[in-house]
């Protein structure tokens, strides 16, 4: 099996991924970076996001498994201490393949520029780059509202633990193939109205941005941060391709709640 290793970049992280590789070598493992069957991040969350982004031209081929060198993870459920129990679950037990869905979303412009598309693993967030941001909102082809506020939020279930829950929304367990959309401090007068409440989103139902105003977008995709400007639309939908992770255990979703949000009780 052909494997590659993405380290947080700290000394710990470093020291952990080097260990890593070395033990999986030693099993006749080939790492290999351009083309990996798996990915075992070192670090956190935000790790394993970076290497997402790094192959997710590889999504249907390639794996990941997380060790975190910090807090527990959604993602990185993997302790240092168990690194050699991974190891030997790598090389010689076949893993199970859990697939979590992804956010598509498509930037069209105003010029003749081509479309942009993007995969998230947690979320997309919309800003205007002045002011308030004003959209229109189209769902399933029909206009819903049109928002006036700080901006918008549009989440994958694996995102709606992330900036999602700040914002109010629900958390909506990975199995359910859907998008979440969450306000943030929107404007609600005898004026102007919006929903006021998350919306969420079954697989084949579009969301729809459309700018009011000609202004520059503030656009996240994760960690990525793009400015974006002559936005026509922004379209976010469940992508057809999935996330895909490589389970040696169980991982109990509600249970990895608690752990991150609630904890044992003393």
């Amino acid at each position: 099996m052909k494997f590659s290793i993405i380290s947080k970049g700290d000394q710990k992280s470093n020291t952990l991924a080097a260990k890593i590789r070395t033990y999986l070598e030693e099993f006749e493992l080939e790492y290999e970076e351009k083309a990996p069957e798996i990915v075992i991040t070192v670090g956190g969350d935000g790790t394993l996001l970076h290497a997402f982004h790094q192959y997710a031209h590889r999504v249907n081929e390639t794996a990941f498994v997380g060790v975190h060198t910090g807090h527990l993870g959604f993602f990185a459920d993997w302790t240092p201490e168990e690194v050699e129990k991974l190891v030997i679950h790598i090389a010689k037990t076949p893993f199970q393949i859990v697939e979590y869905p992804l956010l598509e979303v498509t930037v069209r412009y105003l010029d003749d520029m081509d479309e942009k598309r993007y995969l998230a693993v947690n979320e997309c967030t919309v800003k205007s780059g002045e002011g308030s941001l004003v959209m229109d909102v189209d769902i399933k082809g029909d206009r819903f509202e049109t928002f006036r506020g700080d901006g918008l939020c549009m989440s994958t279930p694996s995102g709606s633990t992330a900036y999602n829950k700040a914002l109010g929304g629900a958390i909506i367990h990975p199995s359910l193939p859907s998008i979440q959309i969450a306000e943030m401090a929107s404007i609600n007068n005898r004026v102007f109205r919006t929903i006021g409440s998350p919306l969420v989103l079954p697989q084949h139902h579009t969301c729809l941005l459309k700018p009011i105003n000609n202004v520059d977008f503030h656009i996240t995709i994760d960690h990525l941060f793009l400015l974006q400007k002559k936005v026509k639309s922004i379209q976010c939908r469940v992508a057809e391709e999935k996330i895909r992770f490589a389970r040696f255990r169980p991982f109990p979703f509600w249970k990895r709640v608690k752990d991150s949000f609630i904890g044992e009780r003393e």
